[in-house]
């Protein structure tokens, strides 16, 4: 898997499905990550829980909490992600979101080597400064496994710099705060989409907030993707082992809503 992967994934609009991996099993999320895929999404970020998610709003520092009460490690997700490459074949781009504190512990080259190995795409680190990016994106260039770069509405002064390091896609976030279901983003995200253009064609892809199909529609107007976690992880958290329905029928309609 190479960053042309992952960029493939955006030759249409791109739906990106978020759930947090172990909850509420590891084997509940490997069904849920396939029952993604059959639905239309494009790309599946899974969850590395920790015990600290501070960019994570309730209903994900929840979902991280119980996959952790289920003994849920970087190593068995690094486990499931091989058994979706090699027993089910699943081929669509997959990233992990996780904090820097659990690659720091495994070791940066380890990491990403083992990412790579089992067939992960990328990872997003919230928690990443850019000033100290440097390092953390030798290992993972060593391995082929992009660092996707954030930018967030605070970013203004940055936005170019960090547009032109980027690779695989741009996290664009949508909000201040963290993450979780909003009523409504008032975020210029246009103007910022124009200036990451002026340095770079990697493409953008909207989160953090994200819900409802009109939401997805009117961030994939001015963007390349729309990232959607917490609806998606609500559901989990609603029905448990017994989601499939719920996750398939709510992906499918909101890729229907990005055309």
């Amino acid at each position: 898997m190479t960053v042309e992967t992952i960029q493939r994934a955006f030759e249409h609009k791109a739906f990106i499905g978020f759930l947090t991996g172990g909850d509420p099993s590891l084997e509940d999320t490997r069904r849920y990550i396939k029952v993604m895929a059959e639905a239309g999404a494009d790309l599946v970020e899974i969850g590395v829980p920790f015990s600290d998610p501070i960019a994570e709003g309730p209903a994900i520092q929840a979902a991280s909490a119980r996959a952790l009460a289920a003994h849920t490690t970087p190593e068995k997700l690094f486990g499931l992600v091989d058994e979706l490459r090699r027993q089910d074949g699943l081929t669509i781009p997959l990233a992990m979101m996780t904090y820097l504190n659990p690659v720091h512990h495994y070791g940066y080259e380890a990491f990403f080597a083992r990412a790579a190995a089992v067939g992960v795409d990328a990872l997003i680190i919230p928690d990443l400064p850019f000033d100290e990016h440097e390092e953390v994106r030798q290992a993972a260039a060593s391995a082929h496994v992009a660092v996707i770069s954030m930018i967030a509405p605070t970013s203004a002064d940055r936005v170019r710099q960090i547009a032109s390091h980027a690779e695989g896609f741009i996290y664009l976030v949508s909000s201040l705060g963290v993450t979780g279901v909003r009523s409504e983003i008032t975020t210029d995200l246009a103007s910022i989409v124009a200036q990451i253009r002026e340095v770079t064609d990697v493409p953008v892809a909207v989160g953090f907030g994200i819900s409802t199909p009109a939401q997805a529609a009117a961030m994939t107007a001015v963007a390349d993707g729309a990232i959607v976690g917490s609806a998606i992880v609500r559901l989990i958290a609603e029905h448990g082992s017994h989601a499939d329905e719920a996750i398939g029928g709510y992906v499918r309609e909101m890729v229907r809503a990005m055309g």
